[in-house]
């Protein structure tokens, strides 16, 4: 499991340890890894040209000592120092010493010069600290740049407790961060900016509260949530889901669900709506009905709103699924059918899965102010209609109603930005909350096995295509989970 913190948690952290270690012990505990992630970059060291970009305080501080460390084995390393009269002394000092250089960043000609003949550039303008885009100085040089670039902590200028980025920002190969991993570099857009992630263990963990502000589950993690049938299991200890769903516009969208919910270790599916003949046909396991979903029999799970379209069947659906007394998922067209209300008067679990645009309607703002600000939207969703959200997205969030550590979904894919994806998701975590799995834990462990599928797939995939990938997917989880002695 990933655990990340806010800047504020972290700082707190770092001066706990600091007081007990001997000065500036830290940062060369940072230093060390940071240059080892440089390497490993390079390939080979010695011969090659490193260029850091350094800001002031701490941040340029680790990459100055990490430049030292690199000068020593024999690359040419200059800084672009952005602040000369706010630099860290001890670091300018150590990469003097080591035979590295700096120049300033007014000597423009001469920085852009260091950055378009560099291997490797070293961020180190802002890291966790900064707070909106870059400062045109440090932009119109980054600019320039067509080497990899090695952020410091985080990439500069996006936000490290939101995911943010207000205005241009570093977009880096790699990012080494220090001592605990912070939400930005596991919510959009600022994950995209931050490529591949390092953490380096600077001593922190002791100094770290049990709750995090994000996590991102891990393979093992996931394994240890979902269910194992027994022995003496049968199809209803495994979980019975009801699937309302589809419309004579939108059959597929039945199909698709049910195919979620098989795919997701259900024992039985009831399927009710107009597309019966139609799930029947594709899949004769269902249990179907052309009926309302009070008609349906006894379930353990609701999945309701993929592709139900408008109408008085459409609206009864949704309210009646509302008014049963078990886990429910509203997904598509029953977001826009669902009453708030209604929502936060159920008492059994609710799980909402809108994409940004259906958010974006449910909190009265723009698409654009969602996907601008991911964590935010999440929480107030969960918080609005006292209820799990699950933030679809290239980084899928899933927040709880009583404000918990939101989850930041790693497995996502570009290739599920596909038609019908969403409704393979909602019939799968409907099967998941049918086993039992609570709310929170449903969502999460279902997007990270709609990811995984969605890469697993072959490329470029259908939505039925990853229906059909989710059980190498559940194999390619569990194989994580540790044997029983």
């Amino acid at each position: 499991m990933r655990n990340a913190y806010r800047v504020e948690v972290v700082r707190h952290a770092e001066r706990e340890l600091m007081a007990r270690l001997p000065e500036g012990a830290l940062m060369r505990r940072a230093a060390a890894g940071l240059a080892a992630a440089a390497a490993d970059l390079l390939g080979r060291v010695y011969g090659t040209r490193v260029a850091l970009l350094v800001g002031s305080g701490d941040n340029g501080g680790d990459a100055l000592y990490a430049g030292a460390r690199l000068a020593r084995r024999g690359a040419g390393v200059t800084a672009v120092l952005l602040s000369p009269d706010r630099v860290h002394p001890g670091g300018l000092a150590a990469l003097r010493r080591a035979g590295g250089r700096a120049v300033g960043a007014e000597e423009a000609a001469s920085g852009r010069a260091v950055l378009g003949g560099a291997d490797l550039v070293l961020d180190g303008i802002t890291g966790i600290g900064g707070r909106g885009g870059l400062r045109e100085n440090a932009a119109r040089l980054l600019r320039g740049v067509t080497a990899p670039v090695l952020a410091v902590d985080l990439p500069s200028g996006v936000n490290a407790d939101t995911g943010e980025v207000d205005g241009e920002a570093v977009r880096a190969a790699a990012t080494v961060t220090f001592g605990a991993w912070k939400p930005g570099l596991l919510v959009e857009p600022a994950r995209s900016h931050a490529g591949a992630v390092r953490l380096v263990d600077i001593g922190l963990a002791p100094y770290l509260p049990a709750t995090p502000d994000v996590v991102a589950l891990q393979h093992a993690d996931v394994a240890a949530l979902l269910p194992r049938p027994g022995t003496d299991t049968d199809k209803y200890r495994r979980g019975v889901v009801g699937v309302a769903a589809g419309s004579a516009r939108y059959p597929g969208a039945a199909v698709l669900a049910v195919s979620g919910a098989l795919r997701g270790g259900a024992g039985a599916v009831r399927y009710a709506g107009t597309a019966a003949a139609e799930v029947l046909a594709r899949h004769p396991e269902a249990l179907v009905t052309d009926g309302s979903p009070e008609h349906t029999g006894r379930v353990q799970a609701w999945a309701v709103g993929s592709g139900l379209g408008d109408g008085a069947g459409a609206e009864r659906a949704v309210r009646e699924v509302l008014d049963a007394d078990v886990p429910v998922l509203i997904d598509a067209d029953g977001l826009r059918l669902a009453d708030v209300d209604a929502v936060r008067a159920r008492r059994a679990p609710t799980v909402l899965t809108p994409h940004a645009g259906e958010a974006a309607a449910l909190l009265d703002t723009s698409r654009a102010a969602v996907e601008a600000g991911m964590l935010d939207a999440v929480r107030r969703l969960a918080d609005r209609y006292r209820a799990t959200v699950l933030l679809k997205g290239s980084a899928t969030l899933v927040a709880g109603p009583d404000g918990g550590p939101v989850r930041a979904n790693p497995t996502g894919t570009g290739w599920l930005a596909t038609a019908g994806s969403g409704d393979v998701l909602s019939g799968l975590i409907g099967a998941l909350l049918a086993a039992g799995l609570d709310a929170r834990d449903a969502a999460a462990a279902g997007a990270h096995l709609h990811g995984v599928a969605g890469r697993t797939a072959p490329a470029p995939p259908a939505a039925s295509d990853v229906a059909a990938a989710l059980p190498a997917a559940w194999r390619e989880v569990c194989a994580a989970r540790p044997r029983r002695a």
